[in-house]
């Protein structure tokens, strides 16, 4: 094809073509790394020079992750502080998003930007306070502690995304149904949420992620009980030091689960990723 009969727009087309391969390659590449180093033989995990691809695809690491007798409490500990934490923070979030959303006071404003502020400190910083709370309310190293903690970090994000999502929904949808004979709370629930399940969706996948892949927390309000997959992770150890083999086949084990939920999870994510774009 000649420079002159090359359509318009061609070069341009490529070169955003290049760039997004280039940009999903950057995250695609370190999980593949991970996923092929957990199939490695151990001895050729820490080889020099390392090698990407493995010689022979073994499952020892597997083997040898779930050989260890607290994997089962840690998996069934996650999936219950990121379940109920999400849960709790969608029961909290709903209400405060839609109230600053739909009246649009003065003090609902001033809510959403103390919410804003709250998201903008680091977790470091409400680490201490929350684990002197919780050390008084004797919830340390509990299920419920944790999750109340995660709630903690999430609530502020969630609100916001939520009334964003809130704001784009017509409010002659509701007026409709209050003339209808509907109270707020029943046109809410049978009007208002069924319109914005994209965006709830999106708001409950941003809150169990933060909450499955919560590190901090849980290092400081758990022991033995309440232990997690990321501190248990963290805690393989051999006689040499780390067990690196072992360690790449949990996390790949352990981000099973929130790849199936985003899949699952999908359509309503991008349905709610674009909501409110288009209006008329």
């Amino acid at each position: 094809m000649t420079p002159e009969n090359r359509p318009p727009g061609l070069g341009r087309a490529i070169t955003a073509q290049f760039g997004m391969v280039l940009i999903v390659g950057a995250f695609v590449l370190p999980y593949a790394h991970l996923l092929l180093t957990s199939f490695k033989p151990p001895t050729e995990v820490l080889a020099i020079p390392p090698t990407f691809i493995p010689s022979r695809f073994e499952l020892t690491n597997y083997v040898s992750a779930l050989s260890d007798p607290g994997i089962t409490r840690s998996f069934v500990n996650s999936l219950l502080v990121a379940v109920g934490g999400t849960a709790l923070t969608l029961v909290l979030a709903i209400p405060a998003a839609y109230a600053a959303a739909f009246y649009g006071t003065k003090l609902g404003k001033a809510f959403l930007m103390v919410a804003l502020i709250v998201r903008m400190l680091p977790p470091v910083a409400l680490a201490i306070p929350i684990f002197q709370a919780f050390r008084q309310l004797r919830l340390i190293d509990t299920q419920l502690g944790l999750m109340l903690a995660q709630t903690v970090i999430s609530l502020p994000l969630v609100i916001w995304l939520l009334a964003a999502f809130f704001e784009s929904i017509p409010q002659a949808l509701e007026e409709a149904a209050l003339i209808d004979g509907c109270n707020r709370l029943t046109a809410m629930l049978r009007v208002t949420l069924p319109v914005a399940g994209g965006g709830i969706a999106v708001a409950a996948i941003f809150a169990f992620l933060s909450s499955w892949n919560e590190f901090l927390f849980a290092l400081m309000l758990t022991s033995v009980n309440a232990v997690t997959v990321p501190l248990t992770i963290a805690n393989f150890k051999s006689q040499f030091g780390l067990d690196w083999g072992s360690m790449t086949a949990m996390a790949v084990m352990y981000s099973l689960p929130v790849i199936a939920v985003t899949l699952a999870l999908q359509r309503r994510i991008v349905a709610g990723m674009t909501f409110g774009a288009v209006k008329g």
